[in-house]
């Protein structure tokens, strides 16, 4: 068990310090791995891999990714460790964004893009319970909303880097080993916020909270259903820009391009819907998800001129899916909870997510209107358990 930490708590001052501080952090850790996943479709196509494959790899990351989050949210409440978990999670996932430089198959890569999702599994159940403590004094929406605005430099500009680099050499590998710089950056500052804030995870150990998901109240479960529609049609990057790519929609040097207005977005929309969240609660999330359905006959029925809005909507709904469903579990679970909350919604969000890229992926090598169909209907079925949600949260 970790050793105990000082009795200091957050107030508004350094809650807002150590949001901003971890914003910081999220923005070199975003220009790394959202760098490395603007261009990792394009990449495995490179490699020999064919779209049901990329849609399999970018699915079965995310999952991979979100399942693990069970264990590590479980560990977090169990040992109160949620610094050095934060830690080990960020050592992993910035190691595996250079090493895809040296991928001599897509069977590597594909492995490589596994290990960078697990290292964000590892670290986002504690360092999201940590953040939703210093949420508590500021707004959950704020809070998250602020946190991903930060974010989401970083992932705009990474992308911008790989396609310079592109654009400059027509060199993948080149690029990967750029991004090595802002994961040293990530690395360093992590380090940094966590010597300044070491009492962020003085939350202590809970190892008799319940994780179980019978154990949480119905709001929750409601809001699990829908978050589970909305990740099983919610179409992956790495597949729409395998589908630009393939299809000659645009440019490849574009295509990281267009990731990065995409995170633009992302940014601008965890902010505005984050601060509403903290105003009306879940049902900002209705158009959310109604943004998300129009994304993919946008990206795979148009050209250049509706992958831009396709780019500017997914990104949208990216940040708005970041930002305030995070908050959302916070303010539906108590604390002691709160990191195998963080660890269960991830992992059915991420199993749906996975579900429904694998099946975009394999309808897309014959059937586009299938795919379309599928994204579609899953965003607005989803629309059905978010208003139960939203009602039996208010009771």
């Amino acid at each position: 068990m970790q050793t105990p930490m000082p009795a200091q708590s957050f107030d508004r001052k350094t809650g807002l310090a150590f949001i901003v501080a971890f914003g910081i952090v999220s923005l070199w850790a975003d220009m790394a791995y959202e760098g490395m996943r603007a261009i990792s479709g394009p990449y495995l196509g490179l490699l020999g891999a064919s779209g049901a494959v990329v849609g399999i790899v970018a699915g079965g990351g995310e999952m991979a990714g979100y399942v693990l989050r069970l264990f590590t949210g479980r560990l977090a409440a169990q040992t109160g460790a949620y610094w050095t978990i934060t830690l080990i999670g960020y050592a992993v996932q910035m190691a595996a964004v250079p090493l895809l430089a040296f991928a001599g198959n897509w069977q590597v890569a594909a492995a490589l893009i596994v290990m960078e999702r697990a290292g964000k599994a590892i670290r986002n159940p504690a360092a999201h319970t940590m953040m939703a403590r210093a949420g508590e004094k500021i707004g959950q929406g704020w809070a998250f909303g602020l946190h991903e605005g930060l974010d989401q430099l970083g992932a705009m500009a990474g992308p911008l880097i790989t396609a310079f680099v592109l654009w400059r050499h027509n060199d993948y590998r080149e690029a990967f080993l750029w991004l090595s710089l802002p994961a040293a950056l990530t690395i360093m500052s992590v380090t940094i916020v966590c010597l300044r804030f070491r009492y962020a995870g003085a939350i202590g150990a809970h190892g008799t909270a319940h994780g179980v998901i019978a154990n949480y109240s119905r709001a929750f479960k409601l809001y699990l259903a829908a978050a589970a529609l909305i990740g099983f049609g919610f179409a992956d990057y790495p597949l729409i820009a395998f589908h630009f790519a393939k299809a000659g929609v645009v440019s490849d040097a574009a295509i990281p391009v267009l990731y990065a207005i995409a995170m633009a977005a992302a940014g601008a929309g965890s902010l505005i819907f984050g601060r509403w969240f903290d105003r009306a609660g879940l049902k900002v999330l209705i158009p959310g998800t109604l943004i998300g359905a129009v994304v993919a006959p946008l990206a795979f029925f148009g050209g250049p001129v509706m992958a831009l809005f396709a780019a500017l909507l997914w990104g949208t709904a990216l940040g708005i899916h970041d930002a305030v469903m995070s908050a959302a579990v916070a303010g539906l679970v108590p604390e002691p909870m709160r990191a195998r909350a963080y660890g269960v919604f991830p992992a059915v969000y991420g199993i749906s997510w996975f579900l429904g890229s694998a099946l975009m992926g394999w309808f897309y090598d014959f059937s586009l209107g299938a795919l379309v169909a599928l994204s579609g209907a899953a965003s607005l079925l989803a629309l059905v358990p978010l208003s139960l949600a939203i009602r039996a949260a208010k009771a």
